[in-house]
């Protein structure tokens, strides 16, 4: 079957938006990869950004969250537009997968099934007033003296924080819900390991490094990559959340780092819009348009 595909991104990833991401090459990687396995099994790819109201999503065989880096602006409006393309066409990863995974509470689900997730405090209402006891009382209860804030629902790290023991909050409290946890140090010293499977099986692995000087390992504030060969350990480690789940997405990313006794610990569980890293693994395109061949149609 040649496949008729159509890729959801966001107005600022696609080509000519006069406020183009500074991340948007990640988007041009993928669409690249995607184009190249359609092409060669004579499909096609068409790119459209997720709220265009114009777009007949019943015309295409599939449709495939990709570069969609705005929703958690508007995420009921996201879902909703989700739930109208699955009536008309197969998509991948479902709404139901999509709005549980939408807020990082979903890490606690995972944790209460037996997830190596990072131990972390859940605070839905930060009181700028007592901001700084907050953290004050994060440290003790954490036993760290290097924590790090993030919003409850976010990407790209965007208003996250890194707070340290003994010195002024760095910014003020933030103004929704977020969660607090230990900073690892490995995320320098190793990096953060991410999995990435397609239906299932592992497609390729690599090493995210932060930049001299920063924390976050995104390539917005400098961070690098570099293709891994994981320890068999580690691959069953990354596995092993994956299987925690009640179906299986066609596509994952299992982002982990090591912890003080050697172990992995989960940081995220990405399927809404995770950046899958086709230079790190050149026979993704392939494995992404095979499995959306074989997604049952569309009742």
């Amino acid at each position: 079957m040649t496949l008729n595909l159509a890729y959801l991104a966001c107005r600022e990833t696609l080509p000519g938006s006069p406020h183009r991401r500074a991340d948007a090459f990640e988007h041009d990687q993928t669409v690249a990869c995607l184009d190249a396995a359609l092409q060669a099994q004579g499909g096609r790819l068409s790119v459209h950004a997720w709220d265009d109201p114009d777009v007949d999503w019943g015309a295409y065989d599939a449709a495939l969250i990709g570069t969609t880096w705005d929703y958690q602006d508007r995420p009921q409006a996201f879902l909703r537009t989700l739930e109208r393309i699955a009536g008309r066409t197969r998509l991948a990863n479902p709404p139901e997968l999509v709005a549980w995974n939408l807020t990082k509470t979903y890490l606690r689900d995972l944790e209460a099934r037996g997830a190596p997730v990072i131990e972390t405090l859940w605070l839905d209402r930060p009181d700028p007033a007592s901001w700084a006891a907050t953290l004050a009382r994060a440290f003790d209860r954490l036993g760290c003296d290097d924590l790090v804030v993030k919003r409850q629902t976010g990407a790209n790290a965007v208003g996250q924080s890194r707070h340290r023991r003994g010195r002024a909050p760095d910014g003020p409290a933030p103004d929704g819900p977020v969660m607090i946890q230990p900073y690892l140090a490995t995320v320098a010293s190793e990096g953060e390991i991410s999995f990435v499977f397609v239906a299932g099986a592992l497609s390729h692995a690599l090493v995210k490094r932060p930049a001299q000087g920063d924390y976050r390992v995104q390539s917005s504030y400098g961070g690098r990559e570099e293709t891994l060969s994981p320890e068999p350990a580690d691959r069953a480690a990354a596995a092993g959340v994956l299987a925690l789940l009640d179906q299986t997405p066609l596509y994952a990313r299992v982002d982990m780092v090591r912890d003080r006794q050697g172990g992995l610990r989960l940081m995220e569980l990405e399927l809404i819009e995770p950046f899958l890293y086709p230079l790190q693994g050149p026979d993704l395109g392939a494995r992404l348009v095979a499995a959306l061949d074989r997604l049952p149609a569309v009742a």
